[in-house]
């Protein structure tokens, strides 16, 4: 893939994101649900990343997932810096990084818009309710369905922890980032700036990235296929 391509890519994904973001375009984004179902998922995948979280190697990168990658964060500021120097990027940024840019935009975007569906279908499934437990939270996912796009979710976190994993290895990157920081903070690009460094950073402190993103991208499939089997306890792993 070219950068022009990648560089399409990327405005196409922006454009999705801050779409689904914005309640005039979706009134869902405004139910009471979306915070309590993020609320709710923030703090599954921090139970369930607790062996993770619980070993220093591989702690920074667990931090980096839950914060940076498929957690509760708002990525607003983020996808404006992102939006604003697209050009520099695509001139400036190793296309592995930029795809891998591309690639947390799309969970980003996919993940909201599966978030509205769950909203969609909690609102029918129990109108008068404020929180979430166990068995609303799997009635609605099953409700939802969507096997396919919630492969695809799972799939994502896996190019976004590869393609920092591949970035590390490559001849300049970690220079460049040092070298961007002021830049990036005079031009008011920090959230952008931020992101990129804490997942390479995460990444860099893993002695082996590939296995560590295998390890979450089996367990997060195996939570999803056990979710719309029914099965009783579908994160105990």
């Amino acid at each position: 893939m070219t950068a022009s391509d990648l560089s399409a890519r990327l405005a196409r994904r922006l454009a999705w994101h801050q779409a689904l973001h914005d309640p005039d375009y979706d009134p869902r984004a405004r139910s009471h649900w979306l915070a309590e179902l993020r609320r709710w998922q923030a703090a599954r995948l921090r139970v369930s990343f607790a062996h993770f979280l619980e070993d220093p190697t591989r702690a920074p990168a667990a931090d980096f997932f839950l914060g940076d990658v498929y957690g509760d964060r708002d990525f607003t500021r983020r996808d404006a810096d992102i939006a604003r120097i697209l050009p520099t990027m695509r001139r400036l940024l190793p296309a592995r990084l930029l795809e891998t840019v591309s690639d947390a935009i799309e969970l980003g975007a996919l993940s909201q818009a599966l978030d509205l569906h769950m909203v969609e279908a909690l609102q029918r499934l129990a109108p008068r309710r404020r929180k979430l437990d166990d068995a609303l939270y799997a009635e609605a996912y099953r409700e939802v369905g969507r096997a396919g796009l919630r492969r695809r979710q799972v799939r994502l976190i896996g190019r976004v922890g590869r393609g920092f994993g591949k970035a590390l290895k490559m001849r300049g990157v970690s220079a460049l980032l040092a070298f961007s920081r002021g830049p990036a903070r005079l031009a008011g690009l920090t959230e952008l700036q931020g992101f990129l460094e804490r997942g390479y950073a995460a990444f860099d402190a893993l002695g082996e990235p590939d296995a560590f993103v295998a390890e979450i991208e089996r367990d997060e499939g195996e939570v999803s296929r056990r979710l719309f089997a029914g099965h009783p306890e579908p994160y105990n792993l």
